[in-house]
């Protein structure tokens, strides 16, 4: 929606601010879309061109029902799934998830993830830190914040439209690197802001001097917080991204064939549209998307719920892979999945797992890292990381480090002036690079 900005009101000056200039807020926080390009393209790094999916399992999933299975433990421990093989030898999974377990080489399981705290929160899972770390100053930035600051755009000019980072989780945080590097989340005001305002053609918004022509009397500064200075080319490609519609129609999942959708498990999981949509925002230019899929917090029932969970994931998540691998952007996109922190190896009295952080797992697949493997192992009852502990941060460090950012280099400065390493633990993970 092309609209001069949103609700009426009046500043000492008298103009009427009924929004002035509001090429798509894009549910940035307030922002414009011109300002969030403008800092996005402030960037010393060049990309190495990789992406993101980041999908968060809220609420926390169970390391043992998932990856790190015990079958020989005791009943109590060990719970009601079996493990079955992978296509790759001693790398067992779920029996829920035999697709994926048929890709076995394209994948990669963490199964001794340490560091995690006891929280709800997507923090751990978007950013490697707990949720108070810099609390004060506005918390960690996610993973997508973070690529917007040092990256910029997604494509290498000025005029490339998608946003960096897209938000379909509405849980990730910009932390203290400020609102403009917030992910746009599409929700009904971010699609809306996606389309012209029926007032406003497009041969208006090709003609600038006929778009600037309502402004003579304006001060090109006359905005003093800086949202918006001007229409300068940062508007310019605003504008090309609600002209264009590429985000627009990623968003549009009708265009899709049916049988890929079905593949997807569509329509009948409400979550497998994200995995669709993920696919489809990359395809169209953005650098990160995230999304969570909640009801992973198994107090009770954990195998009633996760017989069906695991099966929509496993479904979804091998249809992803696939259809990257496809359409050749495997490679080029890091797919993470991972939770809160574990669950309790003893099943408690209502057959379900309460919480546990003294052991996790983290899923990978795609972006050029070395798959077709498990890194590590919990000890016999699934208590702690036993074999080859890995810290939540040394995840991080290795993604980062395959987007082309030196964690052991690249410091973002806080809002009271001072360097923070993206992650304390900067140690890589040797077996994925």
């Amino acid at each position: 929606m092309l609209n001069w900005f949103g609700q009426r009101y009046r500043h000492c000056d008298g103009i009427d601010r009924r929004g002035f200039l509001r090429i798509g807020a894009l549910a940035a926080g307030g922002l414009s879309l011109p300002g969030l390009l403008r800092a996005e393209a402030q960037a010393g790094q060049k990309a190495t061109g990789k992406s993101i999916i980041n999908i968060i399992l809220s609420g926390g999933p169970s390391h043992m029902d998932m990856f790190d299975l015990k079958p020989n433990a005791p009943k109590e421990f060990r719970g009601e799934f079996r493990p079955i093989n992978t296509s790759i030898p001693g790398f067992d999974i779920c029996e829920h998830m035999p697709m994926l377990a048929g890709m076995g080489d394209r994948i990669t399981a963490i199964r001794s993830i340490t560091g995690m705290n006891n929280e709800h929160s997507n923090a751990q899972s978007d950013t490697g830190w707990p949720l108070k770390s810099l609390e004060s100053l506005g918390g960690r930035p996610s993973i997508g914040s973070v690529m917007s600051k040092v990256f910029g755009p997604a494509q290498t000019t000025a005029t490339s439209s998608a946003p960096t980072f897209v938000d379909l989780s509405g849980g990730t945080r910009p932390g203290f690197l400020g609102q403009v590097f917030a992910g746009y989340r599409p929700d009904g005001t971010g699609k809306a802001n996606l389309t012209l305002n029926r007032d406003v053609s497009r041969g208006r918004l090709g003609d600038r001097r006929e778009l600037l022509s309502g402004f003579d009397t304006l001060r090109r500064d006359i905005d003093g917080s800086g949202m918006m200075t001007a229409l300068d080319s940062f508007t310019e490609r605003a504008v090309s991204l609600i002209t264009s519609g590429d985000v627009a129609r990623a968003l549009d999942t009708t265009n899709e064939d049916p049988r890929r959708l079905q593949r997807y498990g569509m329509p009948q999981d409400r979550d497998a549209s994200n995995f669709i949509l993920s696919r489809r925002l990359i395809e169209a230019g953005a650098r990160c998307v995230s999304f969570t899929i909640g009801g992973w917090d198994t107090h009770q029932n954990n195998f009633k719920s996760l017989s069906t969970k695991l099966p929509n994931v496993d479904r979804a998540m091998s249809a992803l892979i696939e259809d990257l691998d496809v359409r050749g952007r495997l490679d080029d996109t890091i797919i993470m999945m991972s939770g809160e922190f574990g669950r309790t190896p003893r099943v408690n009295g209502t057959a379900g797992r309460d919480h546990w952080n003294r052991a996790a797992s983290f899923f990978l697949a795609g972006g050029g890292l070395k798959h077709g493997q498990y890194i590590g192992a919990t000890n016999r009852l699934g208590e702690v990381a036993q074999d080859r502990p890995v810290h939540i941060q040394q995840v991080f460090a290795t993604v980062y480090q395959q987007l082309g950012i030196d964690p052991n280099a690249i410091t973002l400065i806080d809002q009271n002036g001072r360097p923070q390493y993206l992650v304390d633990n900067r140690q890589v993970i040797g077996e994925l690079i």
